[in-house]
């Protein structure tokens, strides 16, 4: 019987155990791409004592196969297309501009649900751990991977519990690190390495925010400022290929 996470909460505690050594560092933030990816990140947040915040990613679906991811948007108005899946389905352009109308306007709405101040995570120069649960096409991960880019961290490492293997060797590259527990083929979908796949809720994403912020916040209350321990916060600044 093939290995499978029971739930998200376990995959992100064991992602967490990859990922150690991004613990206890000031310039380190946790990125999870919500919604399924923010109950993962925050076993990681959790677990290094780093900060949360989410990143907000939507995929463009196809007319009529939603499913099916013809590219997607971000944070920072990137754009990424599945070149592959246009050509290869022939939809024209205004159908893809269409699309991307209307789930910028749903970008916007998780932005501000998840953060009343609506304002963006500061990532320029800081160590960047971006989470989900799963990786399976790679259009979403890729469009977060060219935003946060565009916006110039120290590093930009991915953590996710399953990646397809393709997608894995593809996206490696385009970052500083990629951390995958499993990497199977074939990859039909993310649910299928998890025992229970429910829906993540716009409410469940903002009580996890609050709730890693509350335990930071108390943490570094009863140890004093974090800072002076590691002031520059790059205790693994190296690239690891």
């Amino acid at each position: 019987m093939r290995e499978v996470f029971r739930d998200r909460m376990e995959a992100g505690q064991l992602l967490a155990g990859e990922l150690m050594r991004y613990a206890n560092q000031s310039n380190v933030i946790v990125l999870g791409l919500p919604r399924g990816g923010v109950p993962v990140a925050f076993e990681v947040a959790t677990a290094l004592r780093a900060p949360l915040d989410v990143f907000v990613v939507r995929k463009l679906g196809t007319p009529g196969h939603r499913e099916l991811a013809m590219g997607a948007i971000a944070t920072g108005g990137v754009r990424v297309l599945n070149e592959e899946v246009v050509r290869g389905l022939g939809i024209p352009m205004a159908v893809i501009d269409k699309v991307t109308a209307e789930e910028k306007q749903e970008l916007k709405r998780r932005e501000l649900a998840y953060r009343s101040s609506g304002s963006e995570p500061e990532v320029r120069g800081k160590t960047v751990l971006l989470i989900d649960d799963g990786v399976a096409t790679g259009s979403t991960m890729r469009a977060a991977i060219r935003a946060l880019q565009a916006q110039h961290p120290a590093r930009l490492i991915v953590g996710v519990p399953a990646a397809a293997g393709s997608t894995y060797l593809e996206l490696r590259s385009e970052v500083d690190e990629f951390v995958a527990l499993m990497t199977p083929e074939p990859f039909y979908g993310v649910g299928e390495w998890y025992q229970d796949f429910s829906q993540t809720s716009d409410a469940e994403v903002t009580e996890l925010i609050e709730r890693a912020h509350r335990n930071l916040t108390s943490e570094e209350s009863d140890r004093g400022r974090p800072d002076t321990c590691n002031p520059q916060g790059r205790g693994s600044s190296r690239r690891e290929d």
